[in-house]
């Protein structure tokens, strides 16, 4: 397999996919054109000697909180949502096939003809093998945002950072597709974070990354050399740690 000229400065890491990235320009749905770009870019970074594992949220099928300020019961809506989870992270598992390459999906709630129910030990030794890890269906649990969700199984999976991949190439003050002045920051602190109210991750996924001492890393989806380049520190990203 092809490997990276560049060290890795994070060898495993666990990569928060949303929704609304594989809808690519459409107003819903799952894009093929950029759900095969997103399945490459993972395995990418697999054959440059990472272990991946993500986490898929459900947001271009099912916004579950949405709907729950509109009337719908919360537990309801957030099971509803884990389910468009679960058929964003089997359109993943079909694209990464269809790349040759080789992905496990691992649900929080067991549906053991579709796919594999949530194992730590399973899930390590799947990666440690080069297969792409799909966690889907959150933790199992209502009230849990997919932001928390990948904090929480990347500090089970023992990883060395979450990445989320957005429409942007780090963090910034403001949108900055909305504002022209917005500040961006290559490195800044939880603390910051939170007191800044800064959109890398909700509340509760940031106090989590700072308990678990969890970088987190805010990367463009789409840029060139993709996650390998966060790996190996090439690629334009911010970081979110203690210092």
């Amino acid at each position: 397999m092809p490997k990276t000229a560049a060290p890795l400065q994070y060898k495993r890491v666990l990569v928060k996919v949303s929704g609304e990235a594989m809808m690519g320009s459409n107003p819903f749905g799952i894009d093929e054109t950029t759900i095969a770009a997103i399945a490459k870019d993972l395995t990418d970074a697999v054959d440059a000697g990472g272990e991946i594992c993500c986490v898929v949220g459900g947001g271009n099928i099912f916004r579950g909180i949405s709907l729950a300020t509109h009337g719908m019961n919360r537990t309801a809506a957030d099971h509803i949502g884990m389910l468009a989870t679960v058929m964003n992270g089997l359109a993943l598992h079909a694209a990464i096939e269809a790349n040759g390459k080789h992905a496990r999906v691992m649900s929080a709630i067991p549906m053991q003809s579709v796919c594999e129910a949530f194992s730590r030990d399973k899930a390590i030794y799947h990666m440690k093998k080069g297969r792409v890890v799909i966690f889907v269906a959150g933790i199992g649990n209502p009230y849990f945002t997919t932001d928390t969700t990948a904090v929480l199984r990347a500090a089970e999976m023992d990883c060395h950072a979450v990445i989320k991949a957005t429409q942007v190439d780090g963090v910034y003050s403001a949108d900055p597709k909305k504002d022209p002045t917005a500040k961006r920051y290559d490195t800044l602190t939880y603390q910051e974070a939170l007191e800044k109210h800064l959109k890398v991750m909700d509340a509760t996924a940031i106090a989590l990354a700072r308990d678990a001492h969890m970088p987190l890393i805010v990367c463009k989806i789409t840029q060139e050399g993709g996650i390998t380049g966060v790996l190996n520190g090439t690629a334009k990203f911010s970081v979110v740690t203690d210092a």
